[in-house]
């Protein structure tokens, strides 16, 4: 991240029903920087006894059961509801708070009315049908990733991020149009 850049995100799931998405979402939460995951409802919990996070984020990032995300709104934090409503902004045009706690709906189902009246923004991802849990989380903090011009020139993210199977290096310069 750029120096100087104070990024504080959170990430609220409201009663996430698989733990591969949960998974996903944890991974995608490491991947792009993410302070803290917290989800409501039981589904997660009993489903999660039956399955594992490989990636196992967990120990780096909080993953917190909570009875109401509106109570774990970091303090100065805007909210910011990710679900195709009408009346939403769409996220190729939505310009991201400095801190934000971004609220995602179940996998099947959509954020509670009394969520998307508190929230200060409502942001949809333009596809034709919707995504899955996890890959929302994905595009939403990779967009802003991408806006927020917070990405590193130099080999030195790739070398700390890649498999330790991957030593792959392009051998000639390419242009950048």
């Amino acid at each position: 991240m750029k120096t100087g850049y104070k990024q504080s995100v959170s990430i609220g799931l409201i009663n996430p029903k698989s733990p591969t998405n949960v998974g996903a979402v944890m991974r995608a939460a490491g991947c792009y920087g993410a302070d803290s995951v917290h989800y409501s409802g039981q589904r997660y919990e009993r489903a999660a006894k039956f399955h594992t996070d490989t990636k196992n984020r967990a120990r780096e990032i909080p993953l917190i059961a909570v009875n109401s995300l509106l109570d774990e709104v970091p303090e100065g934090a805007s909210i910011v509801c990710i679900e195709i409503v009408e009346g939403a902004i769409p996220l190729p045009t939505y310009e991201h708070p400095p801190q934000a706690f971004y609220i995602f709906g179940p996998e099947d189902g959509t954020i509670p009315q009394e969520l998307v009246d508190r929230a200060n923004a409502v942001v949809y991802v333009p596809t034709v049908g919707c995504m899955n849990l996890a890959a929302s989380v994905n595009v939403v903090l990779y967009d802003r990733l991408a806006k927020k011009g917070a990405t590193e020139a130099d080999d030195k993210l790739i070398r700390q991020s890649r498999d330790t199977n991957n030593r792959v290096k392009v051998s000639r310069g390419y242009e950048q149009n």
